[in-house]
């Protein structure tokens, strides 16, 4: 069965997304977004294990693809690595969205995933979708230092040769990312994109007034245009 396009949107109306490329500030955004307003925030990488649970070989290859230790992981070639974490992305979304048609019946949800620019034409109308994005090489270190991936970070600096390990997750990362990066700059979404220069606070502000959350004027902001 096939959904139509109009039937996700309108089920999805009360969820704004906050998307991206790898290490960009998704998490912290979306969830700095959602207290400051009182929202759910909804983190589909977190969601992942329990989808993981409901899928099944079959349906879901990727996502059950069993690996025996941190070395077949990460010393696979990058794009095979890149083919793999792809395909996971789009076998977990169709968890994501009933997730989130339930979530949001009652309330204003923030979801933090990655969508291409493809994925959120079908869910999603522009005005509820920001991407974040950042210059995807060499971020590995960044990614592996977040709070919210020690066991990641364990995993990786469990391999036989760490640095390998991280060059070639560096590497798949950079493959993964960087045609997105590109291809939102040529879309017509709003971005914006992290350097040295950007904060929490003036990110947020921003993506706030993009989806016209300040509570002083309500809804009705049009495109702020990129930066």
């Amino acid at each position: 069965m096939e959904i139509q396009d109009n039937v996700l949107k309108e089920y999805l109306k009360n969820v704004y997304f906050i998307t991206g490329t790898a290490c960009s500030g998704k998490t912290t955004v979306s969830r700095a977004l959602a207290a400051k307003h009182g929202f759910a925030v909804y983190d589909a990488d977190q969601a992942f294990d329990r989808h993981r649970e409901l899928s099944n070989r079959k349906d879901q290859p990727a996502m059950n693809k069993n690996f025996k230790d941190a070395d077949v992981f990460f010393f696979r070639p990058y794009k095979e690595y890149a083919d793999w974490l792809e395909q996971n992305a789009r076998e977990q979304l169709a968890f994501i969205l009933m997730d989130l048609i339930g979530l949001s019946q009652s309330r204003v949800v923030i979801c933090d995933l990655h969508l291409t620019p493809d994925e959120a034409e079908w869910i999603t109308e522009p005005d509820r979708v920001v991407f974040l994005l950042r210059n995807p090489e060499n971020i590995i270190e960044d990614y592996c230092n977040r709070p919210d991936h020690s066991d990641f970070n364990q995993f990786i600096n469990s391999a036989s040769d760490p640095v390998r390990a991280k060059n070639n997750c560096n590497q798949t990362l950079a493959y993964v990312n960087r045609e997105r990066y590109e291809n939102v700059k040529k879309s017509r979404y709003f971005w914006l994109e992290r350097d040295q220069n950007s904060t929490v606070e003036r990110t947020v502000l921003l993506v706030e007034k993009y989806f016209g959350f300040d509570s002083s004027r309500g809804r009705g902001y049009g495109s702020l245009g990129n930066p």
